[in-house]
């Protein structure tokens, strides 16, 4: 199994570097970074799979039977399927999809392409896979539904796709408006908990606000509690190759530190560094490591999260 698919990793090298009309001393670059994409792919891949399964269970075992909604895109789709009996299957990719169809301009074509899949597979999953309704109680319902929904979208982030469109609907609107995306999320779910109290009922809304405060929480838990931006430090001896790649790779701005090493005995010379410090958000961050271990898998990073930012090249160019 291991030589098939280093020949298929190899066939695909030699396909690239024809088509590129690239010399044959590249190759053994290009099977490396061919090798580090499918090892990325793979491991997004499998949080996308997990994060729907958990966002399944947590729809179907919790919330659908009895009722409940949660805030965001789902939120909606629970809403019109208790008003209509429309299969929530269909309305999760629906109402996404002009969503989607907005991110291959906002955050870029490899994110709309894997949120895409996720969305049907999710759609597919709900609409085939049975789960037991695990409780009625209304506190277990609203916390545990939250809890699981919530590890499913926060998966879905880690492995570099969104599996409700909301997140995607905020960076629009606050590259386009002094908004914060936090600002534009909550808003929006304010909206979708005034519908359900309005329709509903209030016990049935503040339910809904219980669940998706237990929904968010669980996503900030999964991706590590990583904010909107992410500014990330990194020191490697090969900062000028990955300078490159943010600007060219990933159409992004970076500032140049310099800086020495301080790992050295009294009276050794600390050698001079380069600091590389970059700015993106955080649904960026899985291409941003794949990028760097193409180059550098040695390399020191260092992740803070950063509330919000303004000016430079983030909210101006797509990702690529």
């Amino acid at each position: 199994m291991k030589a098939i698919f280093q020949y298929i990793i190899n066939e695909v090298i030699k396909w690239k570097l024809k088509k590129k009309k690239l010399p044959l001393n590249r190759l053994e670059k290009e099977v490396m970074h061919t090798k580090i994409e499918f090892k990325h792919l793979i491991r997004d891949s499998f949080f996308i799979l997990l994060g729907i399964i958990s966002a399944t269970f947590g729809l179907k075992g919790f919330l659908l039977p009895n009722s409940f909604i949660d805030g965001g895109v789902t939120g909606i789709s629970l809403i019109i399927t208790e008003l209509t009996e429309i299969p929530l299957s269909i309305l999760l990719v629906v109402i996404n999809l002009p969503f989607i169809i907005m991110a291959f301009s906002t955050i870029g074509k490899q994110f709309a392409l894997r949120s895409i899949i996720a969305i049907f597979l999710l759609a597919i999953f709900v609409h085939f896979i049975p789960f037991p309704i695990i409780t009625e109680d209304k506190l277990l319902i609203a916390v545990f539904g939250g809890f699981f929904l919530g590890m499913g979208i926060g998966l879905a982030i880690r492995g570099g796709s969104v599996i409700d469109g909301t997140e995607v609907l905020a960076v629009f609107i606050s590259r386009k408006t002094a908004m914060t995306i936090g600002d534009v999320i909550l808003i929006f779910n304010i909206i979708i908990f005034g519908v359900a109290a309005y329709v509903f009922s209030i016990g049935i809304a503040l339910y809904a606000i219980l669940t998706y405060l237990s929904a968010s929480k669980t996503i900030d838990f999964v991706v590590s509690g990583i904010e909107e931006y992410v500014g990330v430090t990194i020191i490697s001896d090969k900062s000028e190759d990955i300078r490159l790649a943010i600007i060219e790779n990933m159409g992004r701005g970076c500032t140049i530190y310099s800086g020495k090493r301080g790992f050295g005995k009294r009276g050794d010379v600390l050698k001079e560094t380069d600091i590389l410090y970059t700015l993106i958000t955080r649904l960026e961050l899985a291409k941003l490591h794949t990028e760097i271990d193409k180059i550098d898998t040695k390399a020191f990073i260092v992740m803070h999260s950063i509330k919000d930012a303004k000016g430079g090249m983030i909210k101006k160019r797509p990702l690529k």
